[in-house]
């Protein structure tokens, strides 16, 4: 197996609606601009909220994909 070097970028993804989602779009967004992403590790939920209701789910989400020298 040939030798790999890999890259961890911290992305904050936000949701109306649940904590997964809130992920998924950190990743979605992250996929457009990154290759041949491997894992994501979610490090911390939290929720913003106005006048003690929520108003988004947040997921910091930690990001590997391979990191190619040019």
């Amino acid at each position: 197996m040939a030798e790999s070097v890999y890259k961890i970028v911290e992305l904050i993804g936000t949701s109306t609606e649940s904590w997964e989602k809130a992920a998924a779009a950190a990743i979605s967004t992250a996929s457009k601009s990154l290759r041949d992403l491997r894992v994501a590790e979610i490090t911390q939920l939290d929720m913003s909220l106005d006048e003690g209701k929520i108003t988004s789910y947040r997921a910091k989400v930690k990001l590997s994909f391979k990191y190619e020298a040019e």
